[in-house]
């Protein structure tokens, strides 16, 4: 017998049934509740208790620690894929095999040239635009160069569509760092790996041979991995619902990015530093601050610690804190603000306040670190975040037009005034 739930409003009773998802979740299903009920509505601000839809591309567990991707764990996928390998579980729903893995990297090579007209898009830009406004303008942009809406039903239109965002994205991103750097636009090389030929395009020099580091590469590659998705967030609802209305998948990216741009979302990492460098500027004195964090009365907040959905140690953090620390060590960083990171680190892993509240450095803690090491500015890490959110977004994307789910309607409890007469201007 189904299971249902009952709700009982002035006296009658309705009843709902109740979803079971495959890791035993429930969810009550009231999409006829405003019908039955003559209008009645739920009021849930920030969706915190609502399921917007059922999907099988992530499974999080923020009481217990879990995050997998469409089965696998992400500690396994973080030690044993790359990038390329996950962005095709993600979007297609299984691991590829050899072939496919071959024809997907080629495929996205073959589409990584962007259109020269795209430079005279971001010359129009000036060099302190924040590169999360220009990668949302140029990914947005690319509809005029691609105006054929892509048929969902096409499984090749709809492969096409996917192969050319993944291809053109990194180079757009790499673009937007030259630009604030001064540096010619670099279009990469084809016979590099997907996270090595980033790396490449966004830090080789003209007058310089590009040599990769491996550490270096395998670290972004791990960061890329742990960002590809992470269920229903902020940016990737954003998606969701704005391609709900049958917009394009670039449009609905570009939505995407504008989302995750918020310092309480995408930006958390760059939070993470400016915090950093604001202890430093005052002196560097980590127990200072740390007492400030634990005074409920000082409005001062440690960036970086705790998560809003995992009640434990973010899986993604304990895989990122081991390269971190390889990055540190190996590459030999002698950096002020990173210091001041890892003193902040070992207290809130060892003093039992943190501990007993669960304020443990989260993945934007380390992988802001990670980045300032590598030389990125800090204004191109939620950049960084988007180059990882990528397959997510177009998995996202891909399922909700499969599923054919109707447009996104939020409903409201209105708290306005109520019925008024019209006022003639003279007489207000």
């Amino acid at each position: 017998m189904s299971k249902t739930a009952k709700l009982e409003i002035d006296n009658n009773i309705y009843e709902f049934p109740i979803i079971e998802g495959t890791e035993k979740e429930l969810g009550i299903d009231i999409k006829t509740l405003r019908g039955v009920t003559g209008g009645v509505t739920t009021i849930d601000p920030g969706y915190k208790n609502t399921g917007s839809c059922e999907s099988a591309i992530t499974f999080l567990d923020g009481e217990k620690g879990i995050l997998r991707y469409r089965g696998y764990s992400i500690e396994e996928l973080a030690e044993k894929a790359d990038f390329l390998e996950v962005a095709y579980l993600l979007i297609f729903g299984e691991l590829p095999t050899a072939i496919q893995l071959a024809k997907f990297d080629k495929d996205i090579k073959e589409e990584s040239h962007v259109d020269e007209d795209m430079k005279k898009i971001l010359d129009g830009f000036p060099k302190s635009a924040h590169p999360m406004g220009v990668l949302s303008s140029l990914t947005s942009a690319l509809i005029a160069f691609n105006p054929g809406s892509v048929d969902v039903d096409s499984e090749e239109e709809m492969y096409n569509a996917i192969v050319k965002i993944l291809a053109k994205f990194p180079v757009l991103a790499a673009w937007t760092m030259r630009k604030r750097k001064s540096l010619p636009l670099d279009y990469g090389d084809n016979s590099l790996g997907y996270v090595e030929n980033l790396h490449k395009m966004m830090f080789a020099r003209p007058n310089k041979a590009y040599e990769a580091n491996k550490l270096i590469n395998d670290a972004l590659d791990k960061l890329l991995i742990l960002h590809a998705d992470h269920e229903q967030n902020c940016s990737t609802s954003t998606v969701r619902i704005v391609g709900s209305s049958h917009a394009g998948l670039f449009a609905s990216l570009s939505a995407g990015i504008s989302a995750l741009w918020g310092p309480l979302h995408g930006g958390a990492n760059q939070a993470v530093i400016e915090m950093l460098e604001a202890i430093k500027a005052d002196g560097g004195d980590t127990a200072k601050y740390i007492e400030k964090a634990k005074d409920k009365n000082d409005p001062f907040r440690l960036m970086g610690f705790g998560h809003r959905v995992y009640k434990n140690f973010d899986p993604r953090a304990k895989i990122i804190k081991q390269s971190a620390e390889e990055i540190l060590g190996d590459m030999g960083v002698e950096d002020p603000v990173l210091d001041i990171a890892k003193g902040l680190a070992k207290v809130a892993l060892e003093d039992e306040y943190f501990v007993k509240r669960k304020l443990y450095p989260n993945v934007d803690f380390y992988s802001g670190i990670i980045y300032r090491a590598l030389g990125i500015p800090t204004e191109m890490f939620t950049v960084m975040f988007a180059l990882g959110r990528l397959p997510g977004w177009i998995a996202q994307w891909r399922e909700m037009r499969l599923r054919k789910e109707p447009i996104g309607r939020p409903r409201q409890i209105y708290t306005g005034e109520n019925y008024r007469d019209f006022v003639k201007v003279e007489n207000r």
